[in-house]
């Protein structure tokens, strides 16, 4: 899977581990910043993202930062974005199952790192159920004028 990967300074460390465990499982993981923890502002990492799974150009996005709802509240400004902020492996699960999220938002100050990967790698292996939750997901379509 094509991953593109981001956060803002308080995520920074949680990226760096995020990243290392998808390329360990064979994904292709696109880091697009930030480098280090001076602070930033998220939207500049959110946007690229975003634009980018929405284009198709990448399959999913993981955003990290402080409680991820920054990241998520960015994310979602790009039509075709349906980001989710996950702190559990329940909500990570349930958003794939019945949302189609695309983007996953984490809280890097929130979060520990194994608790992460769980979250991680159960939204990257739930599929969508599609049924009941299409006609929901095109009112959401609708709502963005696609």
């Amino acid at each position: 899977m094509r991953i593109m990967i981001a956060s803002d300074h308080a995520g920074f460390p949680l990226k760096r581990d995020i990243a290392a465990f998808l390329a360990r499982k064979g994904h292709q993981v696109l880091d697009a910043g930030t480098d280090g923890e001076t602070s930033v502002d998220y939207p500049d990492y959110a946007e690229p993202v975003a634009r980018s799974v929405a284009s198709g150009a990448q399959d999913r996005g993981i955003l990290i930062c402080g409680s991820g709802v920054g990241m998520a509240i960015a994310a979602n400004k790009v039509p075709g974005i349906r980001a989710v902020v996950a702190l559990n492996v329940e909500t990570a699960r349930l958003s794939r199952a019945h949302n189609d999220t695309n983007v996953l938002a984490l809280a890097g100050r929130m979060t520990g790192v194994e608790e992460a990967r769980r979250i991680v790698e159960t939204w990257l292996e739930t599929a969508f159920e599609g049924g009941r939750h299409n006609q929901r997901l095109d009112k959401i379509r609708k709502m963005e004028g696609k």
